[in-house]
Formats: C-alpha cells, structure tokens, sequence
C-alpha cells in the first residue's frame, strides 16, 4: 500500500456521505499456514479473526481508537487500501540471550482503513503471522484532520478468548504493581489483567496476550467488557490522557502467541521480533555474568539499608563479598544501601537519596578498584522510592560517577505505590504517575540512552514491564516487574509452591527476570537476631522449595544478569550443590522448553554459549511427580555425562527440604531420562559432552 495514496483516497473519500454498504474481508496465514488473521470492515467496524488449523480460536473482535480532540476510528469504517501480503524470512544473532540465533519468519498484511463520515482520515493496521502466533499495530496518517498534538483517550483493541477457557494472571490497577501472587480460574471471571495474561482454552490450545515495542506510549493492560472477552485499556497520565503523540504515528504491536501445548508458548521469539534492531551499535561491552550481593542480608534483617550501627553497605562486609565473588567465579557485587537518603522512612521520602554522595563507611572509589583487582566489578544501585523528578535531576552526574570509578551495571528502583510515581510539570507543580504511564515508559528509555552513553548496562525493578526492548537496547539487561525472591523473606504470604510453574508460562514470556534464585538457608528468619534490639521477620515467611529446586531456577528463570542471593556462609556450609550455581551460565547457544503444563511443571534444556555443555531444569508445585524428558536436544552420536542434583526420596519442600542427591550417569542423544521432583521440588543437571 502506498501511504501516500490513502492519504489522498482519505481526502477524497472522506467527503463522501455516509450510509454506504459494503463489507470487505482480507487474509494473511501463517508461514506454515496453521494460524490465519481475517480482517473485515463488515457493519462498519473494523475487526480481525483469528484461526488455527481451520477453527475459529478467536471470533470476530473490534479495532480503533478514539483521540480527545480529533474524530476517531470506531465506526463507518471501510476497507481502503490493502498491500500485497509479503514475507520476511531472517535470522539475526543477539548479542546474549536465550538464543544466539533467532528465526523471523512471518507474512505480513497491510489494512487501511478510511471512516464514511466526517472529516478525511486514515489509519493502517499492521499484521505479522508467525508460526507460532501474530501482532498487530495501529499507525496514523498524517492528514489535515489529524494535524498537530493528538491526545489518545481509549484503545478499542478487544481479544475474544472465550469464558471457558482456563487462565492465569495478576490484577492491574493495585499498589503493588505486577508483584502478585497469579491468580487461576476461568476467563470469565478476569477483570483487569496485567499482560502477558495466559489462557488455555477447552481444546488445550494455549494463548499468552501482551504487548511488543512498548515506545512513546503507555501500557496496556486487560478490562473485561463479558465473560471471556477483553478490551485494550491504557493506563492514564496524571492529566487523564492516555496518549500525547503527533501523526504519523505508530502503536506497540498487540501479541497474541499461540500454541498447541504450554512448551510451545515458551518458545516462541515473537516478542523479540517484533522490535527493532539494535541501535547502539558495538554492544561488547554489554556483559552477562552471575554476581552476589550485599541485599538478601537486608531482606533477613541480618543487616540494614541504613546508617544505624548495622549497616550492610560498608567497607569491611563488601571486601567480604568480592573475596568470595573472585574465589568462586562470579564477576560482580551488588550492593544496596551505599548511598546517602536510606535513614528514616525512605518509601516516603525520595528526594533524599542523592546518588553520588556515600554514607561514611563506604568508599565507591576504593572498593571499585580493589574489586577490578581481583576480576570483579562492583553493581552499582539506584533506588529513587519513585521520585524520578529526583533522579532525572541527578541521572547525569550519577552515571558520571559510576563510569569514573568502573561501575558498568546498575540496578535501578523505583519502589512506591502504583500511581505514586513523582513528577513535576512545566510550571513546577507536583504530579504522580503510573508506574506504566507513558511518562514512566518515556523514563525508562531516557536512563536506558543514558547509561549507553557511558557504557553501562540496567537491571530495572519496580520496573515498566518488558516488551523485548533488550533488542534495540540491548543494554536494558534484565528487570524484576514480578513477585520475585524477596517476597519469601518479608512476603505475607510468601511465593506458594506453583508459582515458577507459573512465572515460566506467563511474566517469563516477555523476558528476563532478576527473581535473584539460590538461596540455600531455606528458613531464614528462625535464626537468631544479630542484635538484641532488632527482629526476624515471621518465620512462616521462607522459600516455599527444596533446595534443588533453587539450583533448576537458574535454567528455568531465564536472565543474563543472574544472582546468587544468599550469603557467602550459607554457601560455604553446601558447597557440593553450590557448584552446580558456580558452573552454570548467563548466557545461551539455545533454549528449548521440553515439558510441562500452567501451574504444574515445567523443563527446559539450555546450551552454553561457545560450548558443548547442556543444563537443564525441571520444577514442579506442591505435587511430587516423575518428569520424563527426552534428550533429542543433545549432539546426535555424542556421549554426555549428566551431572544430576536432584530431590532425595524423602525430600519435601515443608518437611525436609534439604534432602538431595547428586549423581552422575552417561548418556546420549535420544534417550529419556526421568527426574524425580518432590512437593515443590526440582531438579538441575549439566550435560557435559564427552
């Protein structure tokens, strides 16, 4: 289609009276041709359909979008302009990833669509098939009655799933963000969804909704308009609007993935394809790595953020960190709390922190380079309690100090309550945002810039939620935007035994996650305080895991940044199963989900990057199961010794879970192997070809 012709088609068409009949219906398949889209414009409404192997997966659902000021797109639409469907068919390497090599494959099919009444407008909808699922975006012509600031008041994208179908999500609209506890049941008892939201519909077919390219724009998330049927809602600005934008223009594309099975839907590369290319350029200094930290001993209440005679940020306790990072092959120490603004209620008071100015007993310039002494680096942190006012007026001279002293990683916050988020207009007056407005979603990719131009990388928590912007930015390393290990320390009640069940078919599909994985002293708040004075958290509040499944988080929870959480000495006491942390990587060859189901399990094999070595994860819920994979992912004819941690016979998540085996046995491609996984248990192994 040529843009530029319907334009003029708008023009001219757009005098035309209303009240024309006519009923138009377009369609693009799949590369494979399981999967088909069909656009229409009957009754004057533009909607899509979607099929899978000839049945209908998802009925006939509304697309438009309605402006403050201007006419939108909601009725008396007709089919103007289509171009001839076209295929890309390409691989590309990520710099690190799941995946070194991905596969973009897929038919693409332009819709325009012109109104019958009022003034001349246009508006193309994009579609992109893949095998294993679509995406679709909107774009606004630049036409006379779409002339100057464009304010966006509703998205009219509507997704038919179908009340019977199963589903898993977290609720939108709450104070605390996408950090919940996923919720089961049907379809039609959603109401509002954080995406990516997963259904499985009564046919076992799975489908995962949520959002690419997240740029210039605010997030979306799920409104129920009936029982199984859903509306794009957009999460407003502190003015109410939805969207400032100018045409041309174009939308995040809308994912839908799509899969027979639940495996299937984890491996898809929709998200990631459906975002530019990279845009830094030379992205060598981009590292994944496994790092510790000074942060899970906060978390316990075995030291604090702030300066009060405990405080874990000091010279002594991070020595003691990088020592232990440099003995065991870890290439970077997190610390929290460093920093001056912690003291007294913090959550409340973010204008405080000031992000270049250490508390006394800690000297960033000195342990930086005592840390590259030994091949580590430090992690540099940046809370802002969500007073990002203060911390864009600071962002330069902060990152300044990082790239002076050789910190190339930072950990960013931004804890506060959803909708809490600080800000101050032209004329100096203060405003609270959403925490995925399009004034965050802005922010986010101003400090991700920034960092590049000094050459560090981001792991975001409380963050906007990922929408495969690693691609284009691949320093925007990993971020937390789930309910993640800490909730265990603190959380009431803590993560129950399905939730990585869950995590992997759901917030996983949309990228890394920091969960920060490992901990090894599983009942953390029944030792005894380490001062009078102060207090363990309720000792209900622990990993709800044996510990083999902290070592299979490491393969099933995909980050390039990855962590191990607990404390030097809690290592120390276990260290034939630490090696299995010691020797698994950050980054991959490929990654391929072989087993599981929603809730329940899950498997995934992931080969070393630049090596022959496999891992593999498996974790259940709270039911004990036999887990049978098959290891057609291995190098055919090849011998490989598996290095197996694994559940004991009587292991139990509540009762024993300290109970595993290590084990090691030869075996080669095609053969099965069968992991026993106790209540909320797991297993890690590492494939090592001979």
């Amino acid at each position: 289609m040529n843009l530029r012709a319907l334009c003029l088609a708008a023009s001219a068409y757009g005098a035309l009276a209303s009240g024309i009949v006519h009923a138009e219906t377009i369609e693009v398949s799949s590369p494979d041709g399981q999967i088909t889209v069909a656009v229409s414009d009957d009754g004057g409404h533009a909607t899509y359909t979607v099929s899978y192997n000839g049945e209908e997966v998802m009925p006939a659902a509304r697309l438009g979008l309605l402006f403050a000021d201007h006419h939108g797109f909601e009725e008396e639409l007709e089919i103007r302009g289509t171009a001839d469907n076209t295929t890309t068919d390409e691989t590309w390497e990520q710099p690190w990833g799941e995946r070194r090599l991905v596969r973009n494959h897929y038919n693409e099919m332009r819709v325009g669509f012109i109104p019958n009444k009022g003034p001349a407008r246009a508006m193309v909808v994009t579609f992109r098939v893949f095998d294993s699922g679509l995406g679709f975006r909107y774009e606004l012509l630049p036409t006379e009655a779409l002339g100057g600031d464009i304010r966006i008041t509703d998205e009219l994208t509507q997704f038919n799933i179908g009340a019977d179908a199963d589903a898993w999500w977290t609720p939108s609209r709450q104070f605390n963000r996408y950090e919940y506890i996923y919720r089961t049941g049907k379809a039609a008892v959603v109401d509002d969804a954080h995406t990516p939201v997963t259904f499985r519909q009564p046919s076992g077919l799975h489908i995962s909704i949520h959002e690419a390219a997240l740029v210039d724009y605010s997030g979306m998330s799920l409104l129920a308009l009936r029982p199984g049927s859903f509306e794009a809602t957009l999460r407003p600005g502190s003015d109410g609007i939805k969207v400032h934008t100018t045409a041309p223009f174009k939308t995040p594309w809308r994912t839908i993935q799509i899969a027979p099975d639940a495996a299937g839907l984890i491996n898809s590369d929709i998200i990631l394809n459906l975002n530019e290319p990279n845009k830094l350029g030379d992205v060598s200094w981009v590292e994944p790595g496994k790092y510790v930290g000074i942060w899970w001993a906060m978390h316990i209440r075995e030291r604090t953020w702030g300066n009060d005679g405990v405080h874990g940020a000091n010279n002594e306790d991070t020595k003691r960190y990088i020592d232990f990072a440099a003995e065991h092959g870890f290439k970077g120490v997190l610390v929290e709390g460093w920093n001056i603004g912690w003291d007294g209620d913090w959550f409340n008071n973010g204008e405080l922190f000031n992000f270049t100015e250490a508390y006394p007993d800690f000297d960033l310039e000195e342990l930086s380079k005592y840390a590259m002494s030994k091949g580590v680096r430090i992690i540099g942190h940046h809370e802002t309690s969500g007073n990002v006012a203060n911390y864009e007026a600071q962002m330069g001279d902060a990152y300044d100090l990082y790239e002076k002293v050789g910190v190339t990683q930072v950990k960013t916050g931004y804890v506060a309550d959803a909708g809490d988020i600080v800000s101050y207009d032209e004329d100096g007056v203060k405003q609270y945002e959403w925490h995925d407005s399009q004034f965050m979603v802005d922010h986010h990719l101003h400090a991700v810039r920034e960092a590049a131009k000094r050459k560090i990388s981001i792991n975001a928590h409380e963050p906007v939620k990922d929408t495969g912007l690693r691609r284009t930015y691949p320093n925007w390393m990993t971020r937390e935007g789930a309910r993640g290990m800490e909730f265990n320390a603190w959380g009431t009640p803590p993560n129950p035994p399905e939730h990585i069940s869950i995590l992997a078919y759901t917030r996983m599909l949309s990228g890394p996650m920091d969960f920060t994985p490992g901990i090894f002293n599983l009942r953390p708040n029944e030792k005894p305080p380490v001062r009078e004075d102060m207090q363990r958290g309720d000792a209900s509040n622990r990993p709800q895991t044996t510990l083999a499944k902290q070592l299979a988080l490491y393969v099933v929870l995909y980050s390039p940044l990855q962590m191990a959480a607990d404390l030097p000495e809690h290592y120390e006491e276990r260290m034939e199963a630490f090696q299995f942390i010691k020797d698994v990587p950050a980054d991959w060859e490929e990654s391929v989900a072989l087993e599981g189901e929603v809730g329940e399990y899950v498997a995934i094999a992931r080969q070393e990057r630049g090596g022959t070595d496999w891992f593999l994860g498996a974790v259940t819920d709270a039911t004990a199961r036999n887990v049978t994979v098959t290891l057609d992912f291995l190098e055919p004819g090849a011998t490989y010794t598996a290095q197996v941690y694994r559940d004991g016979d009587d292991a139990h998540w509540d009762t024993n879970p300290y109970s595993y085996v290590i084990e090691s046995r030869d075996l080669t491609a095609g053969e099965t192997m069968t992991l026993p996984l106790a209540s909320s248990g797991g297993a890690a192994v590492r494939f090592i070809k001979q």
